[in-house]
């Protein structure tokens, strides 16, 4: 008989080492009786256990009391009980009081058996947007992690409950259930709203855990933003490819029912996610969706270090650096690359096309590795530090005397970085309409190119 769909959900920050949530760990999962799915050798195994703790057997270096707790372990503040309060054994019979996360209906009014595929349950339509706005509401709300609780939505409050609920799906699955709504895709072709999966076949309780994708925090895409359903409640937050533990164990899924014409879509194009606003959706006192949405593209594409908080509905300078930086990518110069998105910016960043926007410092295209034409290969960030001394900082000066933006210079230039150097650069950044961080004085590869061009 297949097991009951039970599993513990992984949250590396809420380990609990106490002999109880040890004890809870080791049993929990094999505690659903055969009448109601659990598999007999297992509910075997833990009337053994409960008689053994009821004789005080000493469990995991610790001596439980003959009372053992309903669930034979768990924290007793979680329970409603003092620290020193007495524990009781559950009858031989007697399952947790909470269920173990398997497929229910919404607000999980019947019981179910072991899972299986959907069947013909039929797969919604959705776009990559709602899916991630329904992620938010959850984060927002900080719903809390329970597997015997269902938000007022009606799904469940564990991890693969929260990708039933954010895919829109007609019931809560569970992880050896969600891969059918489903296909696989390869690493590269991530986009939010597709999910990173573990399902541990060989025993669902151990370690099985899901993540929402919601695109990448680094160019080198070593990171990504995961939402989760994970204790104590609900979280985004940049988390390790493919997670903290079983990252090499974790497969990439897309749901069946996104539009955009991507794999595993319905191949028609989603107009809510790839059909251009228009220019008045974009700069200065804009403040609607397609903002946010905007945002979470160049999040994706390696623009998180432009983002000190957000991305948000409001449109900031922090939007037009990152689009700027992108459209810097892609080999766009000018007005190409104002920092204002057109309809090719967005249709690059909706439909995955094109470069991701290289880490601070890095050589952009035609710069360092190569170099464009007549400009000197840019020699890294670190040589424009306070006390560093290089040829390439005299160069530097010079080419700013000779674009007319040596005036802070009272003798030199020289081969030791000064404050001069820094007020040069900076002027002349200001002069190619850049402010904030991106006119900081520091000369980056695209203020190297400009300089040399």
């Amino acid at each position: 008989m297949e097991a009951a769909p039970a599993f513990e959900e992984f949250t590396p920050e809420s380990d609990c080492d106490c002999p109880g949530c040890i004890q809870w760990r080791r049993t929990a999962p094999h505690a659903l009786p055969p009448r109601l799915g659990g598999h007999p050798a297992a509910h075997g195994a833990r009337r053994a256990l409960v008689l053994a703790a009821a004789a005080g057997t000493v469990l995991g270096g610790q001596t439980l009391p003959a009372a053992a707790s309903a669930e034979v372990g768990g924290h007793l503040a979680d329970r409603g009980a003092s620290p020193g309060a007495g524990l009781r054994v559950a009858p031989a019979d007697e399952g947790p009081s909470t269920p173990q996360g398997g497929k229910s209906p919404l607000h999980g009014r019947t019981a179910t058996a072991a899972p299986g595929p959907p069947g013909v349950t039929a797969v919604r339509a959705t776009t990559r947007a709602a899916i991630i706005n329904r992620a938010d509401k959850w984060v927002a709300a900080q719903v809390p992690y329970r597997m015997d609780a269902y938000w007022s939505d009606g799904y469940r409050q564990d991890c693969s409950g929260f990708v039933s609920m954010a895919w829109n799906l007609s019931g809560n699955e569970w992880t050896g259930s969600l891969g059918t709504y489903a296909v696989r895709i390869a690493k590269d072709q991530l986009q939010p709203g597709d999910i990173l999966l573990f399902h541990n076949p060989a025993d669902p309780n151990k370690g099985s855990h899901v993540t929402l994708f919601g695109g990448w925090t680094d160019s080198a895409h070593t990171q990504y933003l995961a939402y989760e359903q994970a204790r104590p409640h609900a979280r985004k937050q940049a988390t390790p490819y493919a997670y903290w533990t079983n990252g090499n164990r974790y497969l990439a899924y897309r749901y069946k029912g996104v539009g955009g014409g991507t794999p595993g879509g319905s191949g028609s194009a989603d107009s809510a996610t790839t059909r251009y606003p228009g220019a008045g959706s974009f700069g200065p006192g804009a403040n609607n969706g397609y903002v946010t949405q905007l945002g979470r593209a160049l999040v994706a594409r390696g623009g998180k270090r432009f983002y000190r908080s957000g991305p948000g509905p409001r449109w900031s300078d922090a939007d037009r650096r990152a689009t700027q930086a992108f459209q810097l990518a892609q080999g766009w110069r000018g007005k190409d690359a104002d920092g204002l998105p057109g309809p090719t910016t967005w249709t690059y960043l909706m439909k995955g096309k094109g470069r991701d926007i290289p880490k601070a410092g890095a050589p952009g295209p035609g710069a360092a590795a190569g170099a464009t034409a007549g400009a000197p290969a840019y020699p890294g960030r670190d040589i424009f530090r306070p006390g560093r001394s290089h040829p390439a900082i005299e160069r530097l000066g010079r080419q700013l005397v000779r674009k007319g933006f040596g005036k802070h210079y009272a003798r030199g230039p020289g081969r030791t970085w000064s404050e001069s150097d820094r007020r040069n650069v900076e002027a002349f950044q200001r002069s190619q309409g850049w402010r904030g961080t991106a006119a900081d004085g520091h000369p980056g590869p695209e203020t190297w190119r400009r300089l040399f061009r």
